[in-house]
């Protein structure tokens, strides 16, 4: 795996106040997608090839529209083909030694 790392936002619009969820949806199909992934407060990240990252941030959007008339998306991408894998965490990794 690698190529790119995709954070991403993806957040319902007129579907009320109470979002988590439909953005739970999109978590899921991330999870199920099989690609590195990790979630926090304000983002998905999700590594792969290009098509499949592109496939899976697609299916997340469809998966909110379901729960609301529109959709909100904000994505940053790294796109570093042959880094290896695991970008995910080795990036982290390190920064984490610098600051040892």
């Amino acid at each position: 795996m690698g190529g790119m790392l995709a954070a991403f936002s993806i957040t319902p619009i007129g579907a009320g106040e109470s979002v988590g969820a439909a953005v739970a949806e999109a978590v899921r199909v991330v999870r199920a997608s099989g690609l590195p992934n990790r979630t926090d407060a304000m983002f998905t990240t999700v590594e792969g090839e290009w098509d499949e990252v592109m496939a899976v941030l697609r299916d997340a959007v469809d998966a909110v529209a379901r729960h609301a008339p529109r959709v909100s998306v904000v994505v940053k991408m790294d796109v570093r083909p042959g880094a290896g894998a695991d970008q995910l965490h080795q990036k982290v990794e390190t920064v984490e030694r610098h600051l040892a």
